[in-house]
């Protein structure tokens, strides 16, 4: 059995472009982006982890009722961003039917590691490493059931 590892997130609010006024009153300058680490661990078994509590504190401290976009990233090469709703056994669903699509089996080309690692790396062509996502009013605008998720597939491995 592998060891946890974390997994990094990355988090850049695309705050619609506002300009500050200089002393003598013309444009100085666009605000600067703001960019957040968070490290998870994902633990033993593939896993769908819900960031959308941590996408809304970084917002709460960055986006001062602004509009724009916001990236959520994973430079993990076996992990994706999913929007889901999570709870309802979404999350449970997702990963069975991943399993379905991405056996873990001989098939892959992809060899290194445990059999069926190969699936692992599709992944991100089916559930992408990054998501933008709407802000209105420095606040995360998703419908009502949906989170923003980590999906990670290797944890067997």
């Amino acid at each position: 059995m592998r060891a946890a590892r974390p997994v990094r997130p990355v988090f850049l609010p695309a705050v619609r472009p506002c300009r500050t006024a200089s002393r003598s009153g013309e444009d100085a300058r666009m605000a600067p982006f703001t960019t957040r680490l968070l490290t998870l661990t994902t633990g033993t078994e593939e896993t769908v982890i819900d960031l959308t509590a941590a996408c809304e504190d970084f917002l709460r401290s960055t986006a001062e009722a602004r509009d724009g976009l916001l990236n959520v990233f994973t430079p993990h090469a076996t992990t994706g961003i999913a929007l889901i709703e999570t709870g309802a056994g979404s999350d449970h669903d997702l990963l069975t039917a991943l399993h379905t699509l991405l056996p873990a089996d001989d098939r892959w080309q992809h060899r290194h590691g445990t059999p069926g690692h190969g699936r692992d790396h599709v992944l991100p062509a089916l559930v992408p490493p990054h998501a933008t996502l709407p802000v209105l009013g420095g606040r995360l605008e998703l419908g009502m059931w949906q989170s923003v998720c980590l999906v990670e597939s290797r944890g067997s491995n």
